[in-house]
């Protein structure tokens, strides 16, 4: 089973959409059960970090996500799904993310356009299978306000730049995360959750 995670905020339908695209039959879930259990996680995400998380801890998927990292199930996470990653945000003032990467959600820099909404260039810093057939420096589609900000360099994956030189794919073991959004970025985004399936092994 692939499971894209339904805490209230996330964009679903789009990624629930751009799977069955791709011949996979997701399962739009808000059961921790569900999460715990899947061959795939899909971890989607619009909104605010701290409504996000409120939800989360509401439903108890902030620990079924917590036992996916754990476990080395294969984690997908979009966007908020990827801010929430981290330790805090500095969104609503300050508030705690679920800590399972160390680091700082901020917001982008003044003087910018807020939110950064657009194609923009996602420059790949590694080598990995969630990049096949994705040349380097391809477009994908931006919505966000705040960026996060890992304390360890090396899951940084993929970077953007917009005022600030932003991370833009996060990857770490079998956790892959991007701040742009895969499931608007057309034929390029659909390939890079295409392959991000395909590593995990999960059945259309």
């Amino acid at each position: 089973m692939i499971a894209i995670i339904d805490y209230g905020a996330g964009n679903l339908r789009s990624v629930a959409n751009a799977l069955v695209k791709l011949g996979y039959r997701p399962k739009v879930t808000r059961e921790p059960e569900d999460v715990c259990n899947a061959a795939a996680v899909i971890f989607p995400g619009v909104g605010a970090a701290a409504d996000a998380m409120q939800s989360l801890k509401d439903s108890g998927l902030d620990e079924a996500i917590r036992e996916v990292i754990r476990e080395g199930q294969p984690l997908f996470a979009v966007c908020v799904g990827m801010q929430v990653l981290l330790s805090s945000t500095e969104e609503g003032g300050w508030n705690e993310c679920l800590g399972i990467i160390p680091g700082t959600v901020r917001r982008l820099p003044a003087g910018l356009k807020v939110p950064h909404i657009g194609w923009n260039q996602v420059k790949q810093l590694v080598r990995h299978p969630i990049f096949d057939d994705i040349p380097d420096e391809s477009n994908f589609y931006f919505v966000h306000s705040y960026y996060a900000e890992p304390e360890d360099s090396t899951v940084v994956a993929g970077t953007t730049e917009y005022g600030v030189t932003l991370c833009s794919v996060l990857i770490k073991d079998n956790l892959v995360a991007t701040q742009f959004h895969p499931e608007k970025s057309a034929t390029i985004g659909l390939k890079m959750y295409d392959n991000f399936l395909k590593m995990a092994g999960a059945k259309e």
